[in-house]
């Protein structure tokens, strides 16, 4: 194995301070597994460090990429459950303290010393990633690759829509940003029996509103440049609102959208990030005695019941995969998500998948 390898790096909180690199290939511990990484996908945050506009600060430098599966090429002495050659996906808590009530009682996404792949620990945009035995998850062999890549993102949004939010059949949901944690927590929410989804985004969504319409099962897509996103919700039913508001953007503008259009006692889950201050009033949120409450991350359970879902194709990934590209063509993929063009980019760093 040469000891050297490309990786994409963020090496400096400033716009554009993305590249590639050549790293070394890093040495494992005894309770770790080095991964030959056989796919890794784009997340908006990643694109959000490359524009420096996080609402924290990562560390730097950091190798990007938390979404991402591959092939066990080494074992720790004290590894048990995986060997070499072994096809897995990982986790995203890199490093955890492991002694706190929160990690011992299953919650360890929100150990206040949980530090992440590609942003506090190096990720897996390169060939290959060290990663604590603990994060990982055995692929059925049904499961490619292309589509394993998407596990994680797909376990950000069963996290919120599933085990944070109470959804029941006939209840009425709305999804805010036709991103891919979005596309996916509309996805669940029918699981869950939603009787009907709808999903807003701006003008240059327009793609993907189409894609959650015509190929994911919205009943409805809301362009905000054509039309009020809360009197279109109000329009529906008794015009009291939706039952359950998924906020996956996280700008000050989709809250308030938020609080607008959920009902009286219904429900606000935030899952999407921004650093911007709110600016307004949360009164008529204490008003209508709704919920607002956050979702982070994912854990053990929710992914072995991902994994499933995703492998029987009751959550259907492949609709967002509109790119899969060689590790150099990380910087086309990285414009063209922000461009909005693409939903999800998947990078190959060890070859074709």
């Amino acid at each position: 194995m040469s000891q050297k390898m490309p990786a994409v790096v963020h090496y400096d909180h400033k716009d554009g301070a993305v590249e590639l690199r050549d790293v070394r290939v890093p040495t494992i511990g005894k309770e770790d597994a080095l991964l030959e990484v056989r796919s890794v996908s784009v997340c908006g945050s990643d694109v959000h460090m490359w524009r420096d506009k996080l609402g924290h600060k990562p560390r730097v430098p950091v190798i990007l990429g938390h979404e991402f599966s591959g092939v066990v090429a080494q074992a720790g002495k004290r590894v048990q459950g995986f060997k070499e050659g072994d096809r897995v996906a990982s986790e995203t808590a890199a490093e955890i303290c492991g002694i706190c009530i929160l990690c011992r009682t299953g919650q360890y996404n929100l150990c206040p010393q949980r530090k992440g792949f590609g942003h506090y620990a190096d990720g897996a945009m390169t060939q290959f990633v060290k990663v604590p035995a603990r994060c990982l998850h055995h692929l059925p062999d049904g499961l490619p690759f292309r589509k394993s890549a998407l596990l994680e993102p797909s376990c950000v949004a069963y996290q919120c829509t599933a085990v944070n939010t109470r959804i029941r059949p006939g209840d009425f949901v709305v999804v805010l940003g036709p991103g891919p944690i979005g596309l996916l927590a509309l996805q669940v929410a029918r699981l869950q029996g939603a009787l009907k989804v709808f999903v807003s985004g701006v003008g240059e969504d327009a793609p993907r509103l189409d894609i959650a319409v015509r190929r994911l099962g919205a009943d409805r897509g809301i362009n905000t440049s054509l039309e009020d996103p809360v009197e279109a919700v109000k329009s529906f039913g008794d015009g009291l609102g939706a039952d359950v508001v998924i906020d996956a953007v996280g700008i000050s503008e989709t809250l308030r959208q938020s609080i607008a259009m959920v009902r009286p006692g219904g429900q606000i889950t935030k899952v999407g990030w921004g650093p911007a201050p709110v600016g307004f009033s949360l009164d008529p949120l204490v008003a209508k005695g709704a919920t607002l409450q956050g979702s982070f991350s994912h854990n053990y359970g929710t992914w072995e019941r991902v994994i499933q879902l995703v492998t029987d194709g009751k959550i259907n990934v492949e609709p967002l995969i509109s790119r899969v590209a060689p590790l150099e063509g990380w910087h086309e993929a990285f414009s063209k998500m922000e461009e909005r063009v693409e939903v999800k980019a998947v990078l190959t760093p060890n070859g074709p998948i």
